[in-house]
């Protein structure tokens, strides 16, 4: 009677790693494009005083939003909870590069409220996210921390009376930076997750 039990845990545990096995095999693909994010986000902030013109922030947003929106629809293709939502980041982020790039001068000021609300509702997502997954994620504080720079963030771009080329590229670059962090941290947590499913069968 009792070995029945054990052998259907024993399955689960199975298969439970043989999903954390395969997830795990594409942790270095977050850690690239979170190293990608980095760099990127370094050479705005870095040029940001040398960046004068409306086309010139277009570009690099419409590059932002791009990335994200790519980013967002891969996620939604491979995860196995709230794929919806991250599909419907995606679309709405390639639809602000497209914006971005089609129409530099007249969605200057769209852009910035854009990328403010963006990072309103990233670093609230990153927040549910990090209290959902707190008791499987080694790392989940990481996430709250940087959910709550983004909100932070994000209240102060909309709250900002004024809106000038120099402070659209801030945020820019700092959109990126936290995308470059959430993703290398998101990497280790992936590539733990054999071990973790161990210790919770363990």
């Amino acid at each position: 009677m009792d070995a029945e039990p054990a052998t259907e845990a024993g399955g689960v545990e199975a298969e439970a790693q043989a999903v954390a096995r395969m997830l795990s095999r594409g942790w270095w693909v977050y850690l690239v494009t979170g190293a990608l994010w980095l760099i990127f986000g370094w050479v705005v902030l870095s040029a940001r005083s040398e960046i004068r013109t409306v086309w010139a922030v277009a570009v690099y947003a419409g590059v932002l939003f791009l990335l994200v929106g790519i980013g967002q629809l891969v996620v939604a293709a491979v995860a196995e909870s709230w794929n919806w939502l991250h599909a419907v980041f995606g679309v709405l982020a390639l639809l602000a590069a497209v914006a971005a790039f089609a129409w530099p001068g007249p969605t200057f000021l769209t852009l910035a409220a854009v990328l403010a609300w963006y990072l309103l509702f990233d670093g609230v997502f990153l927040l549910v996210g990090a209290f959902y997954d707190r008791r499987v994620v080694d790392h989940w504080w990481i996430f709250t921390i940087v959910g709550v720079a983004e909100v932070a963030v994000g209240f102060w771009a909309l709250s900002y009376p004024g809106r000038s080329i120099l402070l659209l590229i801030v945020w820019v670059g700092f959109t990126a930076l936290f995308k470059g962090v959430t993703n290398i941290v998101a990497a280790f947590t992936v590539r733990s997750l054999p071990r973790e499913v161990h210790r919770a069968f363990g």
